[in-house]
């Protein structure tokens, strides 16, 4: 068996639904026996030169004998995968294990109409990690000279490949184990497909409004009504088999009777007829659907168990879906101008792109951003979220020149890992907001399983924190960061300017300033502003430009009461235009200024960028609340401008030997939920990452004790087994510094009878570790994040304050120290008191090394060393408890899929 398998068996995550490269779906599963049908369709399908390609010779058909040896596999030594749109089979990819059991011979076969969309890279991945499962190391393959298509695939999937030539063939050959080039191959791939699937939806052609209605206030009525009335570029065509004429226009009776191909379907029909629509949409050639019919969830798992269906079928045609309970797309560039959404009105062009999970909240952030005069460039509202994501947003805005800021309200991650790393790798480039409610904690999506450990709240934080992104609790948060982000350059530093009109609120800005991590390097309260508009206004504006000119100052906020005679407009102008050229954000607050029918807070006097996208004047009415934006993305840009450091191997690692061991100890118990590793096991598994084990002894008596202290060494430490007491000194359950046998004796005696109230009396002894500060590092597989690894000073810092840094593997070396001074107790680690600083580099490669060895094996379900001894020559580990647990499939592997 592997991994608890039978022959014939696959695990269930070797199924997948893939994203080709033209944006298209498609689904991804082993061959089964009654696929002998469809592959001779196929193989009769392909052209004379692709049968030669593949076979070397030309067939026309496939022998019975062929079509079994083909369809019928192990799912071990031999492979096979089927990427199927629809009834079809478009492409084959299988190995088969050769003499040496670590190698295998590949093969592909991709039908003509489907070459050139990344079929056969798909096919290699998904076979390089099944291979990989099944302990195979290295793929080999016969190619043809002529076959560049085939040869291009390989070429330019990543790995180390060596190439020969025998008899007229190319002979390849390469190691499966993913490396950083393949990785990287594979990410641009998916980030690109996926982009263009979403620019396929967002600026698509021709929309077909499945459902349309005449009735006012029906979902039917306002998507279609609001599609026509906001100028869409396209071709509109109404659906209703009750109506002959919608909106001024022809209405048809189904999708099959339209006079042309659609791109986009926006579907608002009852629950039990959407599979039908998506049928005729497939049929019709249709890219996407917008499903707005809602209430999936309300009926439990039959309900969440229909909408997972209706996404298989879409996907298995070849097509997205934004939904179902989703209020629409909205994109505002003039060449589609399409507000395919419940929206009430085409929102103002601009640079901000908005998702939101929820759909009343995508509701809530439309209002706010017309609210405040925030310009957007699209809107995706996903809805119970059930196929299109916020990270499939990510990859669309990270191309589109339109946007400059990201806004995302997320209710929960579907695959954590991946949003990760497409946002830290987005938030290089765009500024990336995330709304997500701290009472949701660590929610998990519909359908997601639930693992028995799990890190704590602060995790998702610190994963947030971790990928650059700013995170905010509440969406008027989110566009109060938004509206200066999408409408002014970052700041070059902390540098902080405060003008004002009046003392007294300069000095309350300036303390808030400072209070949120701001420098204030100029504070100017004498501005003269009551002799009219015609001198007060360029003075304020002399002020401004002259302030911005110093190079200590990288942003600045101008604080204003009530001044007869001038009016909110006319200041925001001359502010705008004073700040324009200095190449530094500048906000306003106008505290008591409410004019009426005036922008309270918002864009005030927009203008143009050379590249075309809306500008402004931030405004507040409040000045903490300016204070906060500013101070949030002040911390953005410093993490922008830093160093990102890069992910490096720990020196002296086995990861196989590792991997080999997990997979021995797990062997043995199959089925069960969690195996505790005895303290050898676990010193041996560290052992294989090059961390050593201070080695203890349990005893019965006192002459075993006293045997153990010779051969460990005296001085010798005393501590209970129990876990509750074994670090707690103050309870009788660690005594130190124990220098020879007659003390041992005593000391065993005295510390069983005062233990023995908490039944606690089994003992352990250890030899001495160096001096140094107590640090707890916990490493966990947690059903939200994956691999979490938490890190704080041992004692009452953890126990009772809570001071826990935690980060998500895989870490660079900037996480690394990032995560070393998290803890606020950290100073005591630089020296503290008059105690020597202990030595940061070796618990910083500790610390990689448990993150790495977390990340390698997702087995590893709880990881905990406690306590570790930081000293000023390196670290201690005194002791490690380690639970392995059958890991589910992580949800970002070495393999593109789509989240179900």
């Amino acid at each position: 068996m592997v991994d608890g398998r039978k022959p014939g068996e696959y695990p269930s995550h070797w199924e997948a639904d893939v994203v080709l490269r033209n944006g298209s779906t498609a689904h991804l599963r082993p061959i089964q026996p009654g696929d002998a049908d469809k592959l001779q369709k196929m193989h009769r399908s392909q052209s004379e030169s692709s049968v030669y390609m593949r076979y070397f010779t030309y067939k026309s058909a496939l022998t019975a004998k062929e079509l079994k040896r083909f369809t019928e596999v192990n799912h071990m030594d031999r492979v096979a995968f089927v990427v199927v749109r629809g009834e079809d089979i478009i492409g084959v990819g299988r190995y088969d294990r050769l003499d040496d059991p670590t190698d295998a011979e590949v093969a592909f076969n991709i039908s003509d109409a489907y070459q050139g969309m990344g079929v056969g890279s798909i096919l290699l991945e998904h076979l390089a990690a099944a291979a990989r499962e099944n302990d195979i190391e290295r793929f080999s393959a016969e190619v043809l000279p002529e076959n560049r298509k085939m040869l291009t695939v390989f070429a330019e999937a990543g790995y180390a490949v060596r190439r020969h030539f025998d008899e007229g063939v190319v002979m390849l050959e390469f190691p499966i184990d993913p490396t950083e080039k393949s990785r990287a191959v594979m990410e641009s791939r998916e980030h690109r497909a996926e982009a263009k699937s979403l620019a396929g939806l967002l600026a698509p052609s021709s929309i077909a409004v499945i459902g349309a209605s005449r009735e006012w206030g029906t979902i039917g009525h306002t998507l279609l009504h609001n599609l026509i009335e906001g100028g869409y570029t396209g071709t509109v065509y109404a659906v209703n088999p009750q109506a002959f004429e919608l909106g001024g226009m022809r209405s048809y009776a189904s999708v099959a009777e339209l006079p042309g191909p659609i791109d986009l379907a926006v579907v608002a029909v009852p629950r039990e007829g959407i599979g039908a629509v998506i049928t005729e949409c497939a049929a019709a050639g249709a890219k996407g659907l917008v499903i707005a019919t809602g209430g999936f969830e309300k009926d439990g798992e039959a309900g969440m168990a229909q909408q997972r269906e209706l996404v298989r079928q879409a996907r298995a045609n070849g097509m997205r879906v934004i939904g179902p309970a989703s209020l629409g797309l909205v994109n505002t560039d003039e060449a589609t101008s399409m507000n395919a959404s419940v929206a009430p009105g085409m929102p103002k062009a601009g640079a901000l792109g908005l998702f939101s999970q929820s759909a009343a909240v995508g509701v809530l952030l439309y209002a706010a951003s017309v609210r405040r005069g925030v310009g957007v460039s699209s809107i995706v509202s996903a809805g119970n979220r059930a196929d299109v994501s916020g990270n499939d947003a990510m990859q669309f805005w990270e191309d589109d020149p339109s946007t400059r800021a990201v806004g995302l309200y997320l209710e929960s991650f579907g695959n954590p890992r991946k949003f990760s790393r497409i946002a830290r790798r987005l938030s290089h480039s765009k500024p990336v907001i995330v709304a997500k409610s701290d009472v949701m904690g660590l929610r998990l999506p519909p359908g997601h399983a639930v693992r028995t450990t799990q890190a704590p709240t602060a995790a998702v934080d610190a994963m947030l924190r971790q990928s650059g992104v700013i995170r905010v609790s509440t969406n008027e948060e989110l566009m109060e960061i938004a509206q200066v982000v999408a409408s002014q350059p970052l700041p070059g530093g902390n540098g902080l300017a405060v003008l004002s009109n009046s003392e007294a609120l300069a000095s309350v800005v300036a303390d808030s300033a400072e209070q949120h991590g701001l420098d204030v390097t100029l504070s100017h309260a004498e501005i003269e502003l009551d002799d009219g508009a015609s001198r007060a206004l360029p003075r304020l504006a002399a002020i401004l430009a002259t302030a911005l000119e110093d190079p200590a100052v990288h942003c600045g906020i101008i604080t204003l009461l009530p001044v007869a005679g001038l009016n909110k407009a006319s200041v925001a102008k001359t502010l705008r235009e004073a700040a324009a050229s200095s190449g530094k954000p500048v906000v306003a607050v106008f505290t008591g200024i409410l004019e009426p029918g005036s922008v309270v807070d918002g864009l005030l006097d927009d203008g143009k960028h050379e590249d075309g996208s809306n500008y402004g004047l931030p405004c507040y009415s409040s000045p903490g609340t300016a204070v906060k934006a500013l101070a949030a993305i002040a911390r953005y840009a410093r993490w922008v401008a830093r160093e990102q450091g890069e992910v490096i191997e720990p020196v002296g690692i086995e990861v196989p030997a590792a991997a080999e061991f997990i997979e021995d100890a797990l062997g043995a118990i199959y089925g069960v939920e969690l195996l505790h590793l005895s303290k050898a096991q676990a010193a041996t598994l560290l052992g294989h990452y090059g961390i050593s084990v201070l080695e203890s002894a349990n005893f019965e008596d006192a002459d075993e004790a006293v045997a153990a202290a010779h051969r460990l060494g005296w001085p010798v430490a005393l501590k209970a087994r129990d876990e509750n007491l074994r670090h707690r000194l103050d309870l009788g359950g660690v005594r130190l510094n124990i220098p020879d046998e007659a003390s041992l004796r005593s000391n065993i005696l005295h510390m069983r009878e005062v233990l023995a109230p908490y039944s606690a009396t089994d003992l352990e002894i250890q030899s001495m570790a160096p001096a140094g500060q107590g640090c707890v590092i916990r490493a966990v597989e947690d059903p939200l994040l994956g691999p979490v690894v938490s890190y704080g000073l041992a004692g009452d810092a953890v126990n009772l304050l809570d001071d826990w840094a935690h980060g998500t593997p895989p870490l660079t070396n900037t996480d690394l120290a990032d995560l070393l001074n998290a803890p606020r107790a950290a100073a005591r680690l630089r020296g503290y008191q008059g105690l020597p600083a202990v030595d940061l580099a070796a618990l910083q490669d500790l610390l990689n090394r448990i993150a790495t060895l977390k990340d390698n094996h997702p087995e590893v379900s709880l990881l905990e060393i406690n306590p570790v001894m930081a000293t000023t020559t390196g670290t201690c580990v005194l002791g490690v408890e380690i639970w392995l647990g059958n890991a589910q499939q992580r949800t970002d592997s070495a393999r593109r899929a789509m989240r179900h």
